[in-house]
């Protein structure tokens, strides 16, 4: 090979690999990671005044990004993100609707950031009349949620565990006396707090919101049940990062005492009743 044919094919081997680098670099220019300024979290109702204090707190701690709530039952929640919802991060009421999620690979590694107390709320001018839970197949209006809703299936839990103390029928003769089924709690701690029924079933830090019109009668604890609150990252999360951060808040010691000061109970530890 000659001395002019070597050098010639050196300096194409050098043109190709400085090609090379810079198609590299246009290629990396060109695609930059994805910038996260947003993020958005699908819960519970009943997370509503607690979540959006944090919200506010976590916008401080990361300027430039915006949290977006969406507040509902949780199974209309559920419904969304099986549907293919865009969310960040689902807290749920109840352990029954994050399984489904986890299920349908719609959701991972839930864990239980609080638990809460139903109650039984009463409306003013009913609060001579209903002390207590043995007083509510008397009343004329009562409100429950669906029982696809969290509140919903707890009621009816409490119900039969009543029946047991106060006579096999009490369930029925307190379910003839429900005039709505509601599809998350908020709805019926208003629909009590506006007089259009007697009495119903909420949660204790819900009673917060109402509780210059409504009296709080607090339910038997061999007869009441504990909510659960799982929350995990949505599966294909647009914001992962925040949402990783998110979780990090809530389950921090000022998540803990922000959730205490709304009234919520501390998730149960191993070796704890």
């Amino acid at each position: 090979m000659t001395k002019d044919r070597m050098w010639a094919l050196q300096a194409l081997a050098l043109c190709l690999a400085a090609l090379s680098v810079l198609t590299g670099c246009e290629r990396s220019q060109a695609t930059p990671p994805p910038q996260e300024d947003e993020l958005v979290v699908f819960a519970a109702a009943s997370l509503r005044e607690v979540f959006t204090a944090m919200g506010r707190d976590f916008e401080r701690a990361h300027p430039g990004v915006k949290v977006t709530f969406h507040f509902a039952g949780t199974q209309g929640l559920r419904t969304q993100l099986e549907h293919g919802a865009a969310a960040d991060v689902f807290a749920s009421a109840d352990q029954r609707h994050m399984d489904e999620l986890v299920a349908a690979s719609r959701a991972s590694a839930p864990v239980v950031l609080a638990r809460n107390e139903p109650v039984l709320v009463v409306a003013t001018e009913a609060a001579g009349q209903i002390h207590g839970l043995a007083d509510l197949p008397s009343a004329t209006r009562l409100v429950v949620g669906s029982p696809e809703v969290p509140i919903g299936r707890y009621t009816q839990q409490i119900l039969e565990r009543a029946a047991a103390r106060f006579g096999a029928d009490f369930r029925a003769r307190v379910e003839a006396r429900i005039v709505s089924r509601e599809l998350n709690v908020r709805q019926v701690l208003a629909k009590v707090s506006l007089g259009e029924a007697e009495a119903g079933f909420v949660y204790r830090t819900d009673v917060r919101a109402a509780e210059d019109r409504v009296s709080l009668v607090a339910i038997p604890a061999e007869l009441n049940v504990l909510a659960e609150y799982p929350i995990a990252v949505v599966t294909g999360a647009a914001h992962p990062g925040l949402a990783r951060a998110w979780l990090d808040l809530v389950l921090s010691a000022d998540g803990a005492r922000a959730l205490e000061r709304a009234g919520f109970l501390a998730p149960e530890r191993r070796g704890e009743p």
